[in-house]
């Protein structure tokens, strides 16, 4: 059984409230049950975190990195400034696949440049909540 870090950092404990108009109504709870869902079809086991806070977040990853398969992080604002995070996600030597729910290119210039993607296998961007099932199917074998 693969096991997999889903990571969601600030304000994402707020989707289904904050800007529906790009995040969609689906809560964080609704997210991470239909996540769940489709990774026990998938035989994977989730370890998932959801933190305002770029420590907590760098602690729950170092925690966990040598007993999983790779890492889903959606670092929400993060992506521009988290250079503290990226340190340690290129630490980590594992597969780690960067989700966003809108499309950082047709947002403000400021959030189209993610300080996180050089050291991110792949990212999945303006796709909504199936980004996540996406990343989920790169660990297929």
């Amino acid at each position: 059984m693969k096991r997999i870090l889903l990571v969601n950092g600030p304000n994402l404990n707020m989707l289904g409230q904050r800007e529906p108009e790009l995040y969609g109504h689906t809560t964080l709870t609704e997210l991470e049950r239909i996540i769940g869902d489709y990774a026990g079809k998938l035989n994977y086991q989730l370890e998932v975190l959801q933190s305002n806070h770029e420590g907590a977040i760098i602690d729950f990853i170092q925690k966990h990195q040598n007993n999983v398969d790779g890492i889903i992080i959606n670092p929400g604002a993060l992506t521009h400034y988290g250079y503290a995070l990226r340190d340690c996600l290129a630490g980590t030597g594992l597969p780690i696949i960067e989700v966003h729910i809108s499309n950082l290119q047709k947002r403000e210039k400021w959030r189209r440049k993610s300080v996180l993607t050089e050291v991110c296998t792949g990212l999945i961007s303006g796709m909504g909540i199936k980004g996540y099932l996406l990343a989920l199917e790169y660990f297929k074998d």
